[in-house]
């Protein structure tokens, strides 16, 4: 079939077994691939109230249709499980070149079980599938085995493994690939490191078959100028990466700093993206079949890697009163190199600099080393002892939902479903607040990117004050989100393409016709099942909220000043609209509809 493999391999780490089995196309062409697919596998195959670090828990590795194919930014995967951070279903998306060179090597999936008994790695060259040993890799840093295994596999080999955060399973931690690509929130590290897979090795020399070679040219030549013509994805991330935003979301009042206490930074021109192209820039990086290149690859001091993106560069930065650019990027790095998710990584300090600043946290627990709102060296410090557990780093490495918690305080952790927050300040965003209360894997901003209409205008400006429509408006984003998630493609396309674009997309590489209505229905199941799975795991609707300072206190200073998050009054709309029942649970009749009962 055109566009999948119609090959998923199963791998028994406890019976260091292994065997390839066909694709369920039915649920394929139900949830289009990716994210969905993986998904209503897991929930066929698991209990989801298991304990998510247990032999019971799987963890699925998944491209979409468009993976591996010349269509733009195909080469995106998803690592799906039962997330240990936040007990919902975990689906965490990356790049590189991984995921396309899975689908080059003829699978659509890899369903990986039980526990190794001593640390493994699995190796895949198109159909031949190994599981070696990988004593020699654990305790190593990312970027070390992916030197010695690309030294004894060859350099056309792609790597995605874990670090020690993985090891140690901290449940911030994340599975890396291609260096500094990351499937990076929800803890997924943490599970793959509970079966003893160090790594997974792949090298693909295939192709991915479409259907209609001419038609997708067309296609993809009309999207690509799309791409080209729109100022965020032909100019602004281009030039700046998505530190672009630093100086937009800080003049408008919804840069959080110090544990979100405030909500702009007087020194963010220091962090920004025009200041790290100035100083630290060596060269713009793309993934696989990217147009855009939004990635940024810089040197500080001796050090010379893969740099920060917005969300890292505010987490390390203004959430911590930190203004030293190179000292974030020196974060980043590490952060990378113990495999953790630098979002919850960085806001987790920020957590534990309040704990200290409000006297829950003593000087005489900080190893000598305080926990100090502007302290760069003790964020960089930080963050390697979490990585690795050590002393108070151990309290750290589980994220700051379960930190703040052990102190009695669980309202200093700005979480969603003990997941953190990123870098926008929901009390000023309205929309995005009812995206980031009603995500179904916890804090997140790239389940509904509200930003793009209530900051930037993309694609119509939306008064970010207002209440009115965006109950539609987050279902439409989750949505169609969602479906971009599960073809294999990355969310940033949608800055310059619509629904009607994906289908197109979609239609010339699978031969099969579907229409944008069809793209963002499918995006609807996938939807559904995630919160049907979430309710089973004892996720109840009463989490479909934000942290008590958002909802209570008025931003304090800046341009959106006294402003909260009226979560309570956008709620009710947007279970309605979903076809919800008023307690935020799916009816029978929505999921009879979806083809999901």
């Amino acid at each position: 079939m055109y566009g999948y493999n119609n090959k998923v391999l199963r791998v028994n780490l406890t019976e260091k077994s292994f065997k390839t089995e066909a694709l369920n196309l039915d649920l394929a062409k139900k949830f289009l691939g990716g994210r969905g697919l993986g998904e209503k596998y897991l929930m066929d195959e698991i209990d989801p109230t298991i304990d998510a670090l247990s032999t019971e828990n799987k963890l699925i590795f998944v491209t979409g249709p468009l993976s591996g194919t010349p269509t733009p930014t195909g080469g995106r995967y998803m690592v799906v499980t039962k997330s240990p951070l936040t007990g919902t279903v975990a689906s965490s998306n990356s790049g590189g070149r991984w995921g396309a060179e899975l689908k080059m090597a003829g699978y659509d999936m890899i369903i990986i079980e039980g526990k190794a008994d001593k640390p493994v790695y699995i190796y895949i060259q198109d159909d031949e599938v190994t599981i070696k040993d990988a004593g020699h890799l654990w305790g190593k840093y990312t970027s070390e085995t992916t030197e010695i295994l690309t030294k004894e596999l060859g350099d056309k080999v792609k790597i995605a493994n874990i670090g020690p955060a993985g090891e140690k399973l901290s449940r911030i931690a994340s599975v890396m690939n291609d260096l500094d690509r990351a499937a990076g929130r929800s803890g997924v590290g943490a599970v793959m490191g509970s079966k003893n897979l160090k790594a997974i090795a792949v090298r693909g020399t295939g192709k991915v078959a479409v259907a209609s070679p001419d038609k997708l040219k067309e296609v993809v030549a009309s999207c690509n100028k799309k791409i080209r013509e729109n100022g965020v994805t032909g100019q602004g991330l281009p030039t700046y990466g998505t530190a672009v935003l630093v100086n937009i979301i800080n003049e408008n009042g919804v840069f959080p700093k110090h544990n979100f206490q405030e909500s702009s930074f007087s020194e963010a021109e220091a962090i920004s993206g025009e200041t790290l192209a100035d100083k630290y820039l060596i060269k713009r990086v793309g993934c696989y079949g990217c147009p855009i290149a939004c990635g940024r690859h810089c040197k500080v001091d001796d050090l010379e890697a893969g740099g920060p993106e917005y969300e890292t560069i505010w987490g390390f930065g203004a959430d911590c009163g930190v203004s030293d650019l190179g000292m974030v990027i020196k974060a980043n790095f590490w952060s990378n190199e113990m495999g953790m998710d630098t979002i919850s990584a960085s806001t987790t300090i920020a957590a534990a600099m309040e704990l200290y600043q409000k006297g829950y946290i003593k000087e005489e627990d900080t190893d000598g080393m305080p926990l100090e709102f502007g302290n760069a060296e003790a964020v960089l410090e930080w963050t390697k002892r979490m990585g690795l557990r050590e002393g108070f780093g151990d309290k750290l490495a589980d994220g700051s939902y379960r930190l703040c918690d052990s102190y009695g305080v669980p309202e200093l952790s700005m979480s969603v479903k003990k997941q953190e927050l990123p870098a926008y300040d929901p009390r000023a965003i309205q929309g995005q607040g009812l995206a980031y209360a009603t995500s179904n894997r916890g804090g997140c901003h790239v389940r509904a990117y509200l930003i793009s209409p209530e900051i930037l205008g993309l694609p119509e400006k939306l008064d970010r004050f207002s209440l009115e429509g965006k109950s539609t408006w987050v279902k439409i984003f989750q949505d169609l989100t969602a479906a971009i998630d599960a073809t294999g493609l990355c969310l940033f396309t949608s800055f310059a393409l619509g629904a009607d674009d994906y289908a197109a997309l979609y239609s010339a590489v699978t031969g099969i016709e579907i229409t944008g209505e069809d793209v963002l229905l499918a995006g609807e199941r996938v939807w559904n099942i995630e919160k049907v799975f979430n309710l089973a795991a004892g996720i109840t609707p009463a989490e479909d909220t934000l942290p008590k300072r958002l909802l209570e206190e008025g931003i304090t200073d800046g341009p959106s000043k006294g402003n909260v998050a009226r979560l309570s009054e956008l709620l009710p709309a947007y279970y309605a609209e979903r076809g919800w029942n008023e307690e935020g649970i799916p009816t029978d009749e929505r999921l009879q509809l979806l083809g999901l009962k």
